[in-house]
């Protein structure tokens, strides 16, 4: 049985003139399977780079969390981390495909010529690049610092010149407020070095002066006795890895023998035990018949000038 041929011939109810589709029906049969392959194309691209960007974020936290400074994070918080970043990244990717995208639809459903919009998108580009880098950087650089753990809200960090605690953080900015109550913001790009003074233990470094002709030995006596009694306090042990001891001595200088005291205790708490330590140690010292340089002054009185008005020679 024979098969008729497809009429493309269309008889409007309204009538009127047959309409033929013929060429018509073809080309848009043919620019709307174009379109169809560019969409799944673009859908496969961005599905694909949302796998890659998954694995790289993986491979990236699985090293920090098993050689890095990301040990002590838990599981959420590491999860937290990898879907910032996988975020980002698919992001960046996707808004290129659709560009992409959106732009071959344009040539292949409407014969639009794309080649001035690609110039002119060039162009803008390299305006819109020289314009932003600073702030791509920003973005970059707070990923980075959020995959590899170099700090996080609530530590105690140096960056930029500035010191403080950090209150937020986000990946253009980090802010920080300092000893005084002053907040700082601080662009992620113009981070160098981050220093974190909070990161899973610190060290009490408190230095000592006694006069010169005390028993060095005596004073380090002391100096340990204090450390444990401050280790084994029920309020102050916990905080101690290490109970504070003599560990050098650091300077023979102009006023006196400078005893170097060390010890090791647990993140953002080393302010609070050096305090402490320096508390005990100023009676114990005095206990012991230690004493700790003063400054000297010396004043010079004088009697009442002359009858000339001249004050008489020391």
């Amino acid at each position: 049985m024979a098969v008729e041929p497809f009429d493309p011939t269309f008889l409007p109810p309204w009538g009127g003139g047959p309409v033929h589709y013929g060429p018509a029906l073809d080309a848009a049969l043919v620019a709307g399977a174009k379109v169809l392959a560019i969409l799944v194309v673009a859908a496969v691209v961005i599905r694909m780079a949302h796998l890659f960007v998954r694995g790289i974020a993986r491979a990236l936290l699985r090293r920090e969390t098993l050689e890095g400074t990301a040990k002590d994070l838990t599981e959420v918080e590491i999860k937290k981390r990898q879907d910032t970043i996988e975020t980002l990244g698919v992001n960046v990717i996707r808004f290129f495909v659709v560009v992409i995208a959106g732009l071959m639809i344009l040539q292949t459903a409407f014969q639009l010529d794309i080649g001035p919009a690609i110039a002119g998108l060039g162009i803008a580009g390299i305006a819109i690049g020289l314009g932003t880098q600073s702030l791509v950087r920003d973005y970059l650089n707070g990923a980075l610092i959020l995959a590899e753990n170099q700090y996080a809200r609530g530590d105690v960090v140096r960056i930029a010149g500035v010191s403080g605690a950090v209150e937020d953080f986000t990946l253009r900015r980090t802010t920080l407020r300092d000893a005084d109550g002053t907040v700082h913001t601080i662009p992620n790009g113009e981070i160098k070095v981050a220093s974190n003074m909070t990161r899973v233990f610190a060290r009490v470094n408190v230095d000592v002066r006694v006069v010169y002709g005390t028993r060095i030995a005596q004073a380090t006596e002391v100096v340990d006795r204090v450390g444990q009694e401050l280790a084994s306090d029920p309020d102050w042990g916990p905080r101690i890895l290490e109970a504070p001891h003599f560990d050098l001595v650091s300077d023979l200088g102009e006023f006196g023998i400078t005893l170097r005291i060390t010890g090791q205790v647990r993140a953002s708490e080393q302010w609070a035990v050096a305090g402490e330590l320096r508390k005990r140690l100023l009676p114990a010292l005095e206990e012991a018949g230690i004493e700790i340089p003063r400054t000297q002054r010396v004043a010079f009185a004088q009697d009442g000038g002359t009858k000339s008005g001249r004050t008489p020679k020391l």
